[in-house]
């Protein structure tokens, strides 16, 4: 039985109508100190109707949104959203973006939706039910070569961290040497490629909690595995204590994880 997955297509559908009627059409600000992060009124509204929603509908689950922060409801249920995921694309008139809305049970991912406005997309995953886009069923790829695939791997600057450009560009450098061809938007746009089976699959060592609730179970229902960076499981203890804290991903289909996990730990 889906519980979540109604609601879940139903408010992306909203979300997407705010985006796609203000893309192309947005001034930003930079968030902090951080030039890889930047905010749009977008994001703020897009924010704001989920969290809105989310309320009426589930008054006593938590909340995680980028923007608005926490709401502490001593639930164990914690939805977690990201109202524009690819900000700076959106921003510049890209169409390469997203909004993910995922929920925790606990420490576990049990549903979860990407929308991709830009192409009238919205997939939405539910524990034990698979994974729909617009209703239809879909699957991570069954290709298991690398060498066959397309592999999304997004990549921020880290100029407080030594050599941390240096060193990922090394790995990136191997990682493209063994792929078809690689693709990077670094936004929620990546994962619904990977959901579709279009991309064997996506690593990123720089995201936040919002960043993977909802792409997890959503990869995962799709056939996909979801891990860090390096093969380990993602931990969501204490979900509402880690909106600080960085998140990496490795996730693609059983077979390219593990040819991927090999390049990671050969390095």
């Amino acid at each position: 039985m889906q519980q979540y997955t109604d609601f879940i297509a139903s408010v992306l559908q909203k979300a997407s109508k705010i985006a796609n009627d203000h893309f192309g059409n947005v001034p930003t600000m930079e968030k902090g100190t951080d030039n890889n992060q930047v905010l749009t009124e977008t994001d703020l509204a897009v924010g704001k109707l989920l969290v809105s929603e989310v309320q009426k509908k589930f008054p006593e689950h938590n909340v995680i949104d980028e923007e608005a922060g926490v709401i502490d409801n001593a639930s164990d249920y914690t939805w977690v959203i990201d109202p524009i995921d690819g900000t700076s694309n959106f921003a510049s008139g890209v169409p390469t973006y997203g909004t993910y809305i995922g929920l925790l049970k606990g420490n576990q991912p049990i549903a979860g939706g990407i929308a991709i406005p830009s192409v009238n997309e919205i997939y939405t995953a539910e524990q034990g039910q698979g994974t729909f886009c617009n209703n239809k069923r879909v699957y991570v790829t069954s290709e298991k070569k690398l060498s066959s695939v397309l592999i999304a791997y997004g990549i921020d600057s880290h100029p407080e961290i030594d050599n941390f450009i240096e060193n990922e560009g090394k790995l990136l450098m191997t990682i493209v040497q063994n792929v078809r061809n690689l693709r990077s938007s670094n936004s929620a746009f990546d994962g619904a490629m990977v959901a579709k089976g279009a991309y064997g699959g996506w690593l990123c060592r720089s995201s936040k909690i919002w960043d993977n609730v909802g792409l997890q179970i959503v990869i995962e229902e799709a056939g996909g595995l979801y891990t860090d960076f390096y093969g380990n499981p993602i931990n969501y203890d204490n979900a509402l204590e880690k909106t600080k804290e960085n998140f990496t991903y490795c996730t693609a289909s059983p077979a390219l994880h593990l040819e991927l996990q090999r390049i990671i730990h050969s390095k």
